[in-house]
């Protein structure tokens, strides 16, 4: 399966930006995701199935605990990708930053005066 075939889903997304913030157990998935989404235990099980059959997550045992946790490679390579469409939106992010940075200090030199 393509990389853009696991990330497109909405619920496999989820469940990566929450393993975004470290280690979580299979049920403390199930919880964020059961909140997000009107889906049934097993379901998000079969996601999780994906996201690691597909290189994305890992699990490790810790007792009778299933430990969850994203593997970067796979996104390395989706950054890779994406590498090749950075120049049509970066000059506009600049722009915007030189934009705030003026707006700061334009304020910042208002409340001198």
């Amino acid at each position: 399966m393509h990389a853009f075939d696991i990330l497109g889903d909405p619920v496999r997304r989820r469940i990566l930006e929450a393993l975004a913030d470290g280690e979580m157990t299979a049920g403390a998935i199930c919880s964020v995701v059961q909140d997000d989404f009107t889906i049934s235990q097993p379901a998000v099980s079969q996601h999780l199935k994906v996201l690691r059959d597909s290189g994305f997550a890992t699990v490790r045992a810790e007792g009778t605990r299933r430990l969850y946790a994203v593997n970067s490679d796979p996104l390395r390579d989706v950054d890779v990708w994406l590498d090749q469409f950075r120049r049509f939106w970066t000059p506009h992010l600049d722009a915007l930053a030189t934009e705030v940075a003026r707006g700061k200090r334009a304020r910042r030199l208002k409340g001198e005066s």
